[in-house]
């Protein structure tokens, strides 16, 4: 039986990590993300699940860890947030460049300096690069539902990447909403045993791991991991359609909202996408269609599929909530106007907004929706980047 419950972001995780129940689990407490590792040691402390749990000294030891553990044939995972995000950088390319299907939670929060400990993507974004598989969630149900995915995902044999699961820090992490919790059988079934093809301790078939790798091979190595990205679309879809089995929720890519007619429309992703929706449909009321393009998968980015999606508006806003600092915009806004180039398709602007937690409210993504309508009439744009809400 589903259970319905008002849950945080971070008991959400956690709850879905203890029904996971995986091998070995290593962290480092960093805030907001704390709050996962604390919950999760407790039921390790309560026998509820049979992970190894190994608490660490730092960011990079706990990913280390993970790798080491993965590498031996476990189902690993860590957790993390922010300045603990950056700290694992090094570690990042080496579990995807080792194909270790490795989960990560990572609650989205705001890189020094100056210091904050709000909410931005600029921790996440900053590793787009990095090999690993990036799925962003609206809300806390989303944030439950993409953990348990993203176990199937990474592990597939056509796959065999690490994955990263994202929410807002503070906003979905503290917040209390309400979900439905499936039962532990059904996701245990769901994810069912994890069979590594390679283990360090399997010494009748010895490998090697990280090993020097020159010019003799290390490119054939790592056309191998790009060749794997081209596989995760499919997987991730064929994951939701069958977590939609079980769950009675369905995934995507992407979430189109009222996007088929849509003549100006908004791409976002995380929380800030459930605002716009409120937006979006009072906009309807009064006749203006208006519709959104929310990422899930923003790492490998489904391009051809988001080419399809946006191709028929006439005016586009990517709204950032990081800066790229090329001068050339936020990382979404590079990735969609590339996507569009190719193509006939609408004018398009970035917003970027947010950063360090700063609030976006109803009032705000309405002026982005009247700017678009303004472009779409006139075929000008006059900013095409601008930074939302700030002082200047």
């Amino acid at each position: 039986m589903v259970k319905a419950m008002a849950i945080t972001g971070n008991e959400a995780v956690a709850e879905a990590m203890r029904q996971v129940n995986p091998d070995v689990v290593a962290a480092y407490p960093i805030t907001p993300q704390t709050e996962i590792v604390q919950i999760f040691s407790t039921f390790v402390a309560d026998g509820l699940v049979h992970t190894e749990f190994v608490p660490v000294e730092s960011e990079h030891s706990a990913l280390s860890a993970v790798v080491g553990a993965s590498a031996a044939g476990a189902r690993a995972m860590t957790a993390t947030s922010s300045q603990g995000f950056a700290l694992m950088w090094e570690v990042l390319h080496i579990a995807s460049g080792m194909r270790l299907p490795i989960i990560m939670p990572v609650v989205n929060r705001a890189l020094s300096a100056p210091i904050n400990i709000h909410c931005d993507h600029s921790d996440t974004m900053g590793a787009r690069d990095s090999g690993w598989i990036q799925l962003y969630s609206e809300n806390a149900q989303e944030a439950y539902d993409n953990l348990i995915q993203a176990v199937r995902i990474a592990e597939h044999p056509d796959v065999m990447l690490p994955a990263m699961v994202m929410m807002d820090g503070f906003i979905i992490s503290h917040g209390m909403e309400s979900a439905h919790l499936l039962e532990d059988s059904v996701v245990r079934e769901f994810i069912g045993e994890y069979k590594p093809e390679h283990s360090l301790l399997d010494v009748d078939h010895p490998v090697t791991y990280g090993a020097l790798d020159f010019a003799d091979w290390y490119f054939e190595h790592k056309r191998q991991e790009s060749a794997a990205q081209e596989n995760v679309a499919s997987v991730v879809l064929e994951v939701a359609e069958e977590f939609h089995k079980i769950s009675g929720r369905k995934y995507g890519l992407f979430e189109a909202y009222r996007l088929d007619d849509a003549e100006i429309a908004i791409v976002a992703l995380n929380s800030t996408a459930g605002t716009v929706k409120e937006v979006c449909d009072s906009l309807r009321e009064n006749g203006i269609k208006a519709g959104l393009l929310k990422i899930r998968l923003f790492r490998p980015f489904p391009h051809k599929q988001v080419l399809d999606a946006l191709r028929h508006v006439k005016a586009l806003a990517v709204l950032d909530r990081a800066d790229t600092y090329s001068t050339m915009g936020g990382p979404v806004y590079i990735d969609v106007r590339n996507v569009m180039y190719d193509a006939p398709g609408p004018k398009i602007v970035n917003y970027i907004y947010g950063l360090g937690g700063r609030d976006l409210d109803l009032d705000e993504i309405t002026k982005v929706y009247r700017d678009l309508q303004d472009i779409a009439s006139t075929g000008v744009v006059q900013e095409p980047i601008t930074y939302l809400g700030v002082r200047e």
